[in-house]
This record gives C-alpha cells, sequence and structure tokens, in this order.
C-alpha cells in the first residue's frame, strides 16, 4: 500500500502519523492497548493488516505493548542505528507503517519482545476462524 505523505496525514489522527510514518515512539505506559487482555488480533492502523495474535501478548514491564512472535510473513525488520543504538526495527509487511522494535530478551522458546507502540495498532477481538 503506497500513498503520499499528504494522504496518509489525511488519513490518520496526527499521533498515528508521526509513529508509523516518521518513526516515532509513544510514552511508556501511555498506551492504550498495554493492559488489553482480550482474545483477538491486532493489526495495522494503517492499512489494517493483521499483525499479532493475542496469543502471542506477554506482560513484558517495559510499557509498551509486547508480543512473543508475529503472525509469519506479516512483518518486516530492518536495523536501526538511530540514536546511537543498534536495534531491529519492526514494520508493517504491508505498507511500512513504524510499529516499534524487537528485542532478544522475551520468554522462551521464540526468545523475542516485539515491542509495539498502541498508537500503531488496531485490536479486533474474537477468534482467527
Amino acid at each position: 500500500m503506497k500513498l503520499t505523505e499528504q494522504q496518509w496525514r489525511e488519513r490518520l489522527t496526527a499521533d498515528q502519523f508521526r509513529i508509523t510514518r516518521q518513526k516515532g515512539t509513544e510514552q511508556p505506559f501511555s498506551g492504550t492497548l498495554l493492559h488489553n487482555e482480550a482474545t483477538g488480533f491486532y493489526h495495522c492502523v494503517c492499512c489494517a493488516a493483521p499483525l499479532f495474535d493475542s496469543k502471542a501478548k506477554f506482560d513484558s514491564g517495559c510499557g509498551w505493548p509486547s508480543f512473543s512472535e508475529s503472525l509469519s510473513g506479516q512483518v518486516k525488520y530492518q536495523q536501526d542505528l538511530s540514536h546511537g543504538m543498534r536495534r531491529t526495527e519492526i514494520l508493517c509487511a504491508q505498507c511500512d507503517a513504524h510499529l516499534g522494535h524487537v528485542f532478544e530478551d522475551g520468554p522462551l522458546p521464540q526468545g523475542q519482545r516485539y515491542c509495539v507502540n498502541s498508537v500503531s495498532l488496531q485490536f479486533t477481538a474474537g477468534n482467527k476462524d
């Protein structure tokens, strides 16, 4: 999904645009989905692509929604050297929306912690079937 910067600005709130299109970050512990415990799926706020299953969500204590894995093929990765750090940025594979970062300090067996901005997600309750 390719839109112009102006089209994204018209489609998203100011916070959604800043985080998803300009690689921003929401304040820790401020996200509306941080403590969501409902069963369902987390989708990209920009294009509605499914990204995470609630079964993979866990409380990491970091201040952002955390997942142990993404849905297969729905997230892509790129090196992020901003702010004097070396991190792996996660993006929506469909529209390149910035979601957050993935770290290798998550629960086993995957050992990954997808640290995601609530603003970049929309939640849909229910089962996949």
